[in-house]
């Protein structure tokens, strides 16, 4: 099981932030308070989606046929994503 970055506040449900980055390499360190990419608020599977709708040149055709889905489907699919992160950049104030 792939481990997801967690994007809400379990004890507020707030969105969280970035405090730190880390090279291994050569043990630099960047503090401060950096918001998450909008993208790293989706799940696993819608940015697969995305990763997908992208190959496949934007065609929600192709997307079908991949998929094994009928076009209708994956339009609706898309849909709901275009709506999520439409939510998420309202809550970001993006």
């Amino acid at each position: 099981m792939q481990k997801t970055l967690p994007h809400i506040c379990p004890g507020c449900s707030a969105t969280l932030r970035v405090k730190s980055l880390v090279c291994e390499r050569y043990q630099t360190e960047v503090s401060g308070i950096f918001p998450l990419p909008l993208l790293a608020s989706l799940t696993a599977q819608e940015q697969d989606f995305i990763i997908a709708f992208v190959k496949s040149s934007g065609s929600l055709k192709i997307m079908a046929q991949n998929l094994k889905l009928s076009y209708p489907t994956v339009r609706n699919l898309l849909d709901d994503l275009i709506s999520k992160i439409e939510q998420n950049e309202k809550i970001s104030g993006i």
